[in-house]
């Protein structure tokens, strides 16, 4: 099967192709190519990105036999044009959606069981948090939710801490909390993370997949700030 992999939750973003065997179960993805995009420039860059990837491998839109995708949490601009263009693509052609968390990715990644607290830099001072119990192949998703830093250490102390930055491992060390650095997911460990999420039937229709943010776009601070004055 070949699949089509996307991430626009950061300031710059991927596309890939990723190709899966006939083994069953037990069948890995393999990703073929990566393709950067560039940040603020997604909207432009995302379509076309993927019609080149795919005639340069000799496919179209029809080979596509599913769809991963990151739904966040991250960029609210990123998020929006990414899943919208996955939205159009997977309607037109009828094929499955796994939406891909990267808390959860970055959870399950650290291979760590019981529970777990993946966190990512969510910017302002803030950070992206998600606690999850983790029991051989299952996870059960606890909380997803934007922190302050003091908030996040606190809510993280009878837990593991899983994150890709070295800062906010450093700040959890020195509150005494148990860390697994884990390597900042790329799109081979999305995909991977995706094709067994669909493998095992947890995928999304379009009408179903909605970006997880944590945070408000600028737009809607804006709007409610100044309906409060």
């Amino acid at each position: 099967m070949l699949l089509l992999v996307t991430d626009t939750s950061g300031k710059n973003g991927t596309v890939a192709v990723a190709r899966t065997g006939e083994r069953g179960a037990n069948d890995d993805a393999e990703v073929m190519e990566v393709v950067p995009l560039a940040g603020g420039m997604f909207s432009a860059q995302l379509v076309p990105q993927i019609a080149a990837l795919l005639q340069k491998h000799g496919f179209n839109k029809a080979d596509i036999g599913g769809f991963i995708v990151v739904s966040g949490p991250g960029s609210f601009t990123g998020l929006r044009v990414g899943l919208a263009a996955i939205k159009a693509l997977a309607e037109i052609l009828g094929k499955p959606i796994a939406a891909v968390s990267l808390l959860e990715l970055i959870a399950t990644t650290s291979r760590v069981h019981g529970k777990v607290v993946a966190v990512l830099d969510g910017g302002r001072g803030e950070v992206f948090f998600g606690s999850y119990a983790i029991a051989g192949e299952s996870v059960q998703v606890l909380r997803e939710e934007l922190l302050s830093k003091a908030e996040f250490l606190s809510a993280a102390r009878e837990s593991t801490v899983a994150t890709p930055d070295s800062n906010l491992a450093a700040a959890a060390r020195e509150a005494g909390i148990t860390v697994s650095e884990v390597e900042a997911p790329g799109a081979e460990m999305i995909a991977r993370f995706g094709w067994k999420k669909m493998q095992a039937g947890n995928n999304v229709s379009p009408e179903q997949l909605e970006a997880n943010y944590m945070r408000r776009s600028d737009a809607e601070i804006f709007v409610k700030t100044g309906s409060s004055c």
